[in-house]
């Protein structure tokens, strides 16, 4: 079976159009945080992993760090263990942290790594523990009312934020050709596990190596504006601009927040992408236009 004309050409369009950006990015780190619907939908998982597969042969070092919020809702609710959010943040308590450790560390981290597998690359899984890669701190918040004289500090139990990493056990993953997977669990001073949430740990992962990307999927289009279109191609100052006239505002802050400081700490640019896409990843790579929300310290791709 051979292509018609018409086919052949949008194959060689594609081809060409993705060449430069294959020359500019082989050999850079892209920091990728898998979520959301590309999780659960099987043929957006395959797509995926095909996407990471084949950054990896054209010379990328591809670095996956993936969350797992619903799968751990659902082993709560199986367990009857009672769960609580405090801020869009899970209180994880000793029972509800064995709970996360054996979803994030287990099930769902090697799930990932048989997909890119399956699909003919090399993943390694590993957690935040594994090597001290992820050192973490207990992290707690304050709440204040008008009746209370004084802030409340609200403890939401083996919650983390990441305190350093260890980016040698990364840098061995990668020399040796190896796609790591990582799981966001760190580990603290005395030992003990913390759950952080997966988009900080990609953010400061990207940070940390200097990485060329930092991609966050979601489970919607992009940044929009008040109208709902996408906006795309952002400096750090238009994105602070629109946090400050409130266009940026409840549970999208975080991620955009993330996204801002890796920029800012070096990061070359972050991407907010729609995960219900299928090769998501590739198209926003690979393509001019891309299919998500790109931000960056200058103009370019």
């Amino acid at each position: 079976m051979s292509l018609n004309r018409e086919s052949a050409m949008n194959v060689a369009n594609v081809l060409t159009e993705a060449l430069p950006y294959i020359q500019r990015f082989t050999g850079k780190t892209i920091v990728i945080k898998f979520g959301g619907n590309a999780m659960i939908d099987e043929a957006l998982q395959n797509s995926f992993a095909r996407d990471i597969v084949l950054m990896k042969l054209v010379g990328m070092n591809p670095i996956v760090v993936h969350g797992g919020g619903p799968q751990i809702g659902d082993l709560l609710k199986k367990l009857d263990i009672q769960s609580e959010f405090i801020n869009g943040m899970r209180v994880t308590d000793s029972a509800t942290m064995d709970v996360v450790e054996m979803v994030l560390g287990g099930a769902v981290n090697k799930q990932i790594v048989s997909l890119i597998n399956r699909n003919g690359g090399q993943a390694i899984g590993i957690t935040g523990k594994d090597g001290q890669l992820l050192r973490a701190r207990k992290l707690s918040f304050t709440r204040k009312s008008p009746e209370m004289l004084e802030p409340e500090i609200i403890d939401i139990g083996h919650v983390g934020e990441v305190s350093s990493v260890n980016t040698s056990v990364i840098d061995m993953l990668i020399n040796s050709d190896f796609i790591p997977v990582i799981a966001p669990i760190g580990v603290g001073e005395d030992g003990a596990s913390y759950n952080i949430n997966a988009d900080l740990v990609a953010g400061k992962i990207a940070e940390v190596l200097r990485a060329e990307k930092l991609m966050l999927l979601t489970n919607v289009a992009g940044l929009q504006d008040k109208q709902g279109k996408v906006l795309t191609g952002l400096t750090t100052g238009q994105v602070d601009d629109l946090i400050a006239d409130g266009t940026i505002y409840g549970g999208m802050l975080p991620k955009i927040g993330c996204a801002l400081d890796a920029v800012k700490a070096g990061v070359n640019s972050a991407h907010i992408i729609d995960g219900r896409v299928e090769h998501a990843v590739l198209l926003e790579i690979f393509t001019d236009v891309g299919v998500g929300t790109l931000i960056t310290n200058s103009l370019k791709k």
